[in-house]
């Protein structure tokens, strides 16, 4: 195949699988099921499409392929359990398939179209469920609703090609043993596990803003990835806050991207960033999707909320300067009401040092030295050394920064630390400069 077929055929895999995958795991009631019968299909398409051309409507190819296999799956299924009455309902209902030849019909375009938001929730949701570990949610939405391969998700997260794929297979047998099914939970139910969904996004997001290991401080695709699936939830949950507040606070984090890395992959620490090559579009979408959570909270914001909050003041500051620490430190204060944390407490250090002084920021970060949740953490002792610069205590911030860097397994986060310590190193030799 030639390359531009070889990227044609990948962006038609990444758009149409989740649908796809959705409307066969409806119909065999197993997302693991529905995955092999959809990949089966997409190895068929890889066969054909190169020989006979793709067709018009290659969704509707995929789908009907995969009805089809689905079928037969459930012909099977009923032959060796006829008393499951429920399958035979499905095999009635798909006995209308056509052969993929005639995707192109209107029974086709009609299946097509009617794979809908609640399909593609009910996917998101069955992957996000709590009765996996959060890194088998993340592996399995990845695969299933962002249509990456075993390959790309385990490059992106930094583990061996058979661990992830282990870590697939197991997500999907535990999927199976609990007999989770492929629906769309209602009323408190959808409540309680939408928190799950978000989790995985944000998790998503966060592993792709500030890579925890390896060489590059950003994965950009794992950002976009994030958006995109933030972006579908908004459209299938359009009434949830907490939603509309995760898309605001990854819209306006990524909006920063172009500006966090020097041309040679060296991080740039926000204060230091170019604000002219922030995404203006992005920061618009953003303070939408803020506005929009806003008003569907009515005065009693979530935890994504109050963070895109605090992103937002970065975002409207044109200069480093206009930053409002003074309204940052009155959020973190609500953040921690609502979502306290080791790490929510150590930035609020940091909004204290901006706006209150130094002073009073290195006494709270003290007061974090003893928490076990930070104990490995590169940030707490790195927000130590930045404070003790700024108070002129130049030798212990060198050696603290040294510390933040011997805890950092992302490279390119180590070596700036390491700037940081030299830069300290040589301000401590010119002797002490009050803050």
């Amino acid at each position: 195949m030639s390359g531009p077929l070889d990227a044609t055929l990948a962006a038609i895999w990444r758009i149409e699988s989740a649908r796809v995958v959705a409307t066969v795991a409806r119909r065999v009631r197993d997302l693991g099921v529905a995955e092999e019968l959809a990949q089966d299909a997409w190895l068929e398409a890889l066969q054909r499409w190169p020989q006979d051309g793709l067709p018009d409507k290659p969704g509707a190819w995929l789908m009907t392929t995969a009805q089809r296999r689905a079928l037969d799956w459930l012909r099977h299924r009923q032959m060796a359990a006829s008393h499951e009455a429920a399958l035979a309902e499905d095999l009635i209902a798909m006995q209308a398939d056509r052969h993929p030849d005639h995707a192109d019909t209107l029974d086709a375009r009609r299946e097509a179209q009617a794979v809908g938001s609640d399909e593609l929730l009910r996917l998101l949701f069955t992957a996000c469920h709590p009765v996996l570990p959060p890194a088998q949610r993340v592996a399995l939405t990845l695969k299933v609703l962002a249509g990456l391969s075993t390959a790309e998700i385990a490059r992106a997260f930094l583990v061996s090609e058979p661990t992830l794929a282990q870590r697939l297979v197991r997500a999907k047998r535990a999927l199976a043993e609990a007999g989770v099914p492929c629906e769309l939970p209602r009323g408190e139910a959808l409540a309680a596990r939408l928190g799950s969904v978000l989790e995985v996004v944000y998790l998503i997001f966060n592993e792709g803003y500030t890579a925890t290991a390896g060489d590059d401080w950003m994965r950009p695709a794992l950002c976009d990835e994030a958006l995109r699936l933030g972006r579908m939830l908004v459209q299938l949950a359009p009434t949830e806050s907490e939603a509309w507040g995760l898309l605001a606070l990854m819209s306006l984090q990524a909006s920063r991207t172009a500006a966090r890395t020097e041309p040679d992959g060296r991080p740039i620490l926000l204060a230091d960033q170019d604000r002219r090559r922030w995404d203006r579009l992005l920061i618009r979408h953003g303070l939408d999707a803020l506005a929009r959570a806003d008003a569907l909270a009515r005065g009693a914001p979530g935890s994504y909320q109050l963070q895109a909050a605090l992103a937002a003041c970065h975002a409207r500051a044109v200069r480093v300067e206009d930053t409002d620490w003074g309204r940052i430190s009155a959020l973190y204060a609500q953040l921690m009401q609502v979502a306290p944390s080791p790490v929510v407490a150590l930035n609020w250090a940091v909004a204290v040092g901006m706006h209150e002084g130094p002073a009073a920021g290195l006494v709270r970060v003290e007061g974090l030295q003893a928490e076990p949740a930070l104990a490995a953490y590169p940030w707490l002792p790195a927000v130590r050394a930045d404070l003790l610069a700024r108070l002129g205590r130049h030798a212990e911030a060198q050696a603290a920064f040294e510390s933040a860097a011997a805890a950092s397994h992302n490279r390119r986060e180590r070596d700036s630390l390491l700037a940081r310590a030299a830069a300290s190193a040589a301000a401590a030799v010119d002797g002490p400069h009050p803050a």
